[in-house]
C-alpha cells in the first residue's frame, strides 16, 4: 500500500517534486565541486612539497646557520698555475656545504630513537662552484680568486665570466646531494624515479658513482656511462633520475661518504629526514625532538607549506575558507527551501490527509507517507546533484587551469638536499613551479553526497510530516465547505 500510494502521489506532483529535487541538487553539486577542487588543491600542494621534501618525509632536522665567522665569510678561492703555457685550459672546484651548519652523523641514530619516529636518514647538501679557464701570456698572475657564483642548477649558459689580468674564466655552479645508499626510500632520492640506468646499490657506500638529475644530464649531455670530475675525483654516471612530480632542486646525487670526503665533512650531515610512526602525531614528535636534541631546527610539512605562495596558495585558501562556507550556506538554504516547499505542499493536501485519517489512518502512517515522498525527492536531488558535481569536476580537470607556487625558504636556513626546504644552494632564491589543477572526486565525496541527499529528504519530510500529523478529519470537512 505504501509503495503504491507513494508512486501515485509522486506521479501526480512531478513539478513540485522536481523543484524540491533541483534545490537539493544545486547544493549537493556545489559541495561535490568544492570538495573535489579542494582535493585537487591538496594534491597540487603535496606535489610541491614532495619536490622539496621527498616522498614519505614528515619532517627534517637541521641546525640553523650561525653568525658567519671570519673564515666562513670569505669568498671561495680558486688557485691556478699562472706559469702554464698561454691558453692552456685549467679547472678548479670549490665544494661547500649548504643548508645550515653540519650535524654529527651520530645524531641520525639519536633522532631515530626518539618516541614516535619510525625512521631517520641523514643527507649532506653541497654546492660545487667550478671555474674553468686559461691565462693569456704576459698578463698572468700567480693566483686568482673567484668570488662570483652562477645561479643554482648548473650550466654555463648565462653564467658570469670572471676576467682580469689576462685571465678568462667561466663559473659553473651546481648542487650535489650525499645520499645514504642503504636507505633510499627516505631522503633526497625518494621523490625521484630512475628513468635510465639504475640507482645505487647498498654496497656502493663509498663508490665513485653518481645519479644525475634529468635536467642537468640534458644540459651536460650526460648519459649512463658518462664520467665527470669533482675536485679531481672522477665519477661515473650510473643512472638518470626524473622527479615524480614538479621539479628537482638537485643536480647530482653521490653516495654519502663520497660527498663527505669532497666537502671534508667526515661523519657530518646537513639534513636528517624523519618519518613518523603516525602522521597524526607529527606535532608531538616535533616537540619531542626539539626537547631532547637541543640546537636543532625541526621543520614539518606544515611549516614548509607556509612558505609556499602564489596563485596556488591563494586559490587553496579560497577553496578551504570561502568555498566551504559558501557550500554550507547554499546547502543549508537548499534544505530550508525543500522543507518549506514540502510543508507548503502538505498544507495544500488538507482534504487528502484529513480524509485518510477519517478512514482510520493513524498519524504515524500519514507522517511515514510524507517522509517517504521527501526521501525519494531527496534521493532524486542527490542523483542530479552528483551528476552536476561530476560534470563540474570533469570540466575543471579537462581545462586543467595552471596555478603557480613560489617556494621560499623556511626559517632558519633549513635548506635540505634535493628535497629539503629550499634545496641546496637555493635558500636565498625563490623557485616558481607551475601546477595543473585537477578536481578528483573520491568515493567518500559520493557517499557524502548521498548522505546529504537523504538528510535533506529527512529534514523536509520531518517538516512536512509534523505539519501533516497536526491535521484532523475536521480539517478535511472545513476544506470542503
Amino acid at each position: 500500500m505504501f509503495g503504491i500510494y507513494l508512486r501515485r502521489e509522486l506521479g501526480r506532483r512531478k513539478k513540485a517534486a522536481l523543484v524540491i529535487a533541483m534545490g537539493l541538487a544545486l547544493g549537493i553539486a556545489l559541495v561535490i565541486t568544492v570538495n573535489s577542487v579542494s582535493a585537487g588543491m591538496q594534491q597540487a600542494q603535496d606535489k610541491v612539497l614532495t619536490s622539496l621534501y621527498g616522498l614519505g618525509t614528515d619532517m627534517t632536522v637541521t641546525k640553523a646557520q650561525s653568525a658567519p665567522s671570519a673564515s666562513s665569510g670569505q669568498k671561495p678561492n680558486f688557485r691556478f698555475d699562472a706559469k702554464s703555457d698561454s691558453g692552456t685550459k685549467q679547472s678548479s672546484d670549490r665544494v661547500m656545504t649548504q643548508g645550515g651548519q653540519a650535524l654529527s652523523s651520530s645524531l641520525v641514530e639519536k633522532v631515530a630513537a626518539q618516541q614516535g619516529v619510525a625512521n631517520a636518514v641523514g643527507a649532506l647538501s653541497l654546492n660545487v662552484v667550478k671555474v674553468d679557464g686559461s691565462f693569456t701570456q704576459g698578463k698572468a698572475k700567480s693566483s686568482t680568486s673567484g668570488g662570483a657564483q652562477g645561479g643554482p642548477g648548473g650550466g654555463t649558459g648565462g653564467q658570469p665570466q670572471v676576467q682580469g689580468g689576462g685571465a678568462s674564466f667561466d663559473v659553473n655552479n651546481y648542487s650535489v646531494a650525499g645520499v645514504d645508499v642503504t636507505d633510499q626510500g627516505l631522503g633526497p632520492l625518494a621523490a625521484m624515479k630512475i628513468t635510465s640506468g639504475r640507482t645505487f646499490t647498498v654496497s656502493q657506500t663509498d663508490a665513485k658513482v653518481a645519479v644525475v638529475g634529468t635536467s642537468y644530464a640534458k644540459e651536460k649531455s650526460y648519459k649512463v656511462g658518462s664520467t665527470f670530475k669533482i675536485s679531481g675525483t672522477t665519477y661515473t654516471v650510473i643512472g638518470i633520475a626524473t622527479p615524480d612530480s614538479s621539479q628537482s632542486t638537485t643536480d647530482v646525487y653521490l653516495p654519502l661518504k663520497q660527498a663527505q670526503t669532497l666537502a671534508d665533512a667526515k661523519n657530518k650531515v646537513t639534513t636528517i629526514y624523519v618519518k613518523a610512526t603516525d602522521s597524526q602525531q607529527i606535532a608531538a614528535v616535533k616537540k619531542t625532538i626539539q626537547k631532547n636534541i637541543s640546537g636543532t631546527t625541526v621543520t614539518t610539512s606544515s611549516d614548509l607549506a607556509s612558505t609556499v605562495s602564489g596563485s596556488l596558495s591563494t586559490a587553496s585558501d579560497l577553496a578551504t575558507s570561502v568555498g566551504k562556507w559558501l557550500s554550507i550556506a547554499v546547502l543549508a538554504a537548499a534544505f530550508l527551501v525543500a522543507a518549506l516547499l514540502t510543508s507548503s505542499a502538505v498544507s495544500r493536501r488538507v482534504r487528502e490527509f484529513g480524509t485518510l485519517k477519517a478512514l482510520g489512518w493513524p498519524s504515524r502512517n500519514v507522517t511515514r507517507q510524507v517522509v517517504g515522498e521527501s526521501v525519494v525527492n531527496g534521493l532524486l536531488g542527490g542523483a542530479l546533484g552528483i551528476a552536476l558535481g561530476l560534470a563540474a569536476a570533469y570540466t575543471v580537470t579537462a581545462i586543467s587551469p595552471k596555478l603557480t607556487a613560489q617556494l621560499g625558504s623556511s626559517g632558519g636556513g633549513t635548506g635540505g638536499p634535493g628535497g629539503g626546504p629550499g634545496g641546496p644552494g637555493r635558500q636565498a632564491a625563490t623557485n616558481t613551479l607551475e601546477i595543473a589543477l585537477s578536481a578528483p572526486v573520491s568515493v567518500t565525496t559520493i557517499v557524502l553526497a548521498v548522505a546529504l541527499a537523504v538528510t535533506g529528504g529527512l529534514i523536509a519530510g520531518a517538516m512536512g510530516g509534523w505539519r501533516a500529523s497536526r491535521m484532523r478529519p475536521a480539517d478535511a470537512l472545513r476544506s470542503v465547505q
